[in-house]
């Protein structure tokens, strides 16, 4: 019989393309995870991998069973989520994008729980791919993230923002806005090693013939605001991040941009758990003005 660890280690494997990545993941050493797909595998009757020494593969076995195994886990997933919501509370399970400053979803949450009386809120931050990942598996229910064209998900977006430097107040280069890339050449620089567009910043350096110096590299956004405001380095962050100590500066030529929005479940949910993501959509459409900014 498949259990249910089984399509976690499977799907795990599939998201991170790597057994020793999954294992991480889902918090079990690599020889558990292994001894786990060995045994869906057995308990199938087909090989759903295909391992070199470098990458891992689907089979096509394997590639059929996908949505199969999130199919699976979204109804295990949003069975567990009704039983937690029955005659206790209002359950609302939010994944939010990780390079969205904290400030903004703590004041929305912070407003909504005042309006919806034994609110319980359960949060996942990560990547727009872990997101997007948790939403198809009925982890979650509603997301804060990037809205794309191509997303199968109800879409309700709520604003767009581009993509800055953030420099100590006191640097001499915030005397210029727009600043020309050339004049980081040989500067500090602190990497946002999650940033959505992080590829695309290394490639537009490069492109401008420009080098920084890697000086701090992070996952957490507002450790590195503080790094800038400290004076160790620059970096580049959606406009939306400000701080005290910090000036956020334009650059020529650097014009990406993106779109936040709330991307809703394309699953069926009951009719108490749907009017409140309704109420969360509708009541965050009308704070969000009083809680950002205009850059």
């Amino acid at each position: 019989m498949i259990e249910n660890y089984q399509l976690r280690y499977f799907l795990a494997v599939v998201e991170t393309g790597s057994f020793t990545k999954a294992a991480k993941r889902v918090f079990v050493t690599q020889p558990t995870l292994s001894a786990g797909i060995k045994k869906l595998e057995l308990d199938l009757g087909s090989k759903l991998f295909d391992r070199t020494s470098r990458r891992v593969f689907l089979t096509e076995s394997g590639t059929r069973f996908v949505p199969h195994a999130k199919s699976i886990l979204y109804q295990l997933n949003l069975a567990e989520a009704d039983i937690k919501s029955t005659g206790r509370s209002h359950l609302l399970r939010l994944g939010v994008l990780m390079t969205i400053p904290s400030s903004i979803v703590a004041n929305i949450l912070a407003a909504f729980k005042r309006e919806i009386s034994g609110l319980v809120t359960e949060l996942f931050d990560g990547t727009e791919q872990e997101i997007q990942n948790r939403l198809d598996e009925g982890k979650i229910d509603i997301a804060l993230t990037i809205i794309r064209p191509t997303l199968k998900q109800e879409k309700i977006p709520l604003y767009k923002e581009g993509y800055s430097i953030a420099l100590a107040d006191h640097h001499p280069l915030t005397k210029s806005d727009p600043i020309h890339p050339a004049e980081f050449a040989g500067e500090a620089t602190i990497v946002r090693s999650r940033c959505e567009i992080l590829s695309e910043t290394s490639r537009f350096f490069t492109d401008h013939n420009v080098r920084p110096r890697l000086v701090y590299k992070t996952n957490q956004d507002e450790r590195a605001l503080s790094m800038v405001a400290a004076g160790v380095g620059f970096t580049t962050m959606p406009d939306h991040y400000t701080m005290e100590g910090v000036k956020r500066v334009k650059m020529i030529g650097y014009d990406f941009q993106r779109e936040i929005g709330l991307l809703k479940t394309a699953y069926q949910l009951s009719e108490e758990r749907n009017d409140l993501l309704d109420q969360f959509i509708n009541f965050t459409k009308s704070h969000l003005p009083e809680i950002t900014y205009e850059s």
